[in-house]
């Protein structure tokens, strides 16, 4: 059934999911045509919601994390899974959240949007903020959709820049978002303040505080 599952979304990646066929799953996979219905009765939209939710169940536990250690460290291990995931299932990652095709059903959205939800609640929780309002919601789910984005640009952009750059620059992009929203919304706030107690001064914030600084550094006449 894994097999199957692999090579329909890497078939239905590379082509619109309507122009895939049972016989081209069970080519792609090796197997008969029989052996595909036997594990997939339903056809190809069973095939299809099955393997959309195979990779979907990967993706959600990327960002499982202990909660141990600085914030970003954390998010750097989970986005290293994510990235990960995007590296090896790069056609599979790109059937998961390109839609568009004519078997896409409500089941299909759903599943997809399961991923992005489980992947905010994580984050939320790493930020230990009880009854998250919607400034400090918008902004985790903001960066989630920045990093899909991302990841999808870095499959069409024949995978450069390096995964460690592309972690770092994506991990800087949640910490810079994070502190704009904390300049007007007091739990954001509070998170960032209880986040940044943590952080190293060699760590992915440090770096970035230092870098920044200079950047900024002549816009005094503006305080």
């Amino acid at each position: 059934r894994s097999q199957l599952l692999e090579a329909a979304l890497s078939l239905f990646a590379q082509r619109a999911p309507e122009d895939v066929s049972l016989d081209d799953v069970a080519e792609a996979a090796g197997v008969s045509r029989p052996l595909v219905y036997r594990y997939v009765p339903g056809g190809k939209q069973q095939l299809y919601e099955a393997a959309l939710r195979s990779a979907a169940e990967e993706l959600e536990q990327c960002f499982a994390e202990p909660a141990e250690g600085p914030l970003t460290e954390r998010l750097s291990r989970a986005l290293d899974r994510y990235l990960a995931f995007v590296d090896q299932h790069d056609a599979g990652f790109s059937a998961l959240l390109q839609g568009g095709s004519v078997i896409e059903t409500s089941r299909t959205t759903a599943i997809v949007d399961g991923v992005r939800r489980a992947a905010a609640e994580h984050i939320l929780d790493h930020l230990v903020v009880k009854d998250p309002g919607p400034r400090l919601r918008m902004t985790v789910r903001m960066w989630i959709t920045a990093v899909e984005a991302a990841s999808l640009i870095w499959l069409d952009e024949d995978k450069e820049p390096p995964l460690d750059e592309l972690r770092d620059w994506l991990v800087e992009q949640f910490v810079a978002a994070l502190v704009a929203s904390a300049g007007s919304d007091a739990q954001t706030a509070a998170a960032v303040r209880a986040a940044l107690v943590m952080e190293r001064p060699d760590g992915v914030t440090g770096v970035l505080v230092r870098r920044v600084l200079p950047v900024v550094g002549n816009a005094a006449h503006l305080l």
